[in-house]
């Protein structure tokens, strides 16, 4: 597809390592081609499915991120962490993914029902709270689901 590979590939981590970021960490984000062509990146709570390979977001049935991909269904989405530090060493150590796809928004109210309770179940403390959720909000959310095309995680040590 043409994606350029990692400069530094001795910083690569292997794609497990990105598919377990993928399905740990809590936050990313989703930046899709905005409005007069500048890039829009927003902060989004997310969900990988490992059963068919695809992230998970969620938001309002209309506004600038719903727009933009409806006009140009290629999106990458961002997240990081995994910080640490050596003993002894004063900077951070940082992992982060970078996913290039396309974003589909989904209009199958079962399907949509079934991610949105898997993504409020790694975010609410109960099965109870994410139901909760689901009969006060579901029908106002819309689901996009983005399709990995490519993949690259990095290892950074910050300094």
């Amino acid at each position: 597809m043409g994606f350029r590979e990692m400069r530094r590939s001795k910083q690569a981590v292997s794609n497990e390592e990105c598919i377990d970021m993928l399905k740990n960490e809590k936050r990313g984000v989703l930046s899709v081609i905005g409005d007069n062509g500048y890039p829009y990146g927003v902060p989004v709570n997310f969900y990988y499915d490992e059963a068919d390979g695809k992230i998970y977001f969620h938001g309002a049935k209309e506004g600038h991120k719903l727009d933009a991909i409806k006009r140009c269904d290629k999106v990458c989405f961002t997240t990081c962490g995994g910080d640490y530090k050596k003993e002894g060493d004063w900077a951070w150590y940082v992992t982060s993914v970078i996913a290039m796809g396309r974003a589909e928004l989904i209009t199958d109210r079962d399907l949509t029902n079934e991610k949105l309770r898997l993504l409020g179940d790694k975010y609410f403390p109960s099965a109870d709270e994410t139901e909760a959720t689901m009969q006060r909000s579901a029908a106002r959310t819309q689901l996009i689901a983005m399709e990995i095309e490519h993949m690259t995680g990095k290892l950074v040590h910050e300094r």
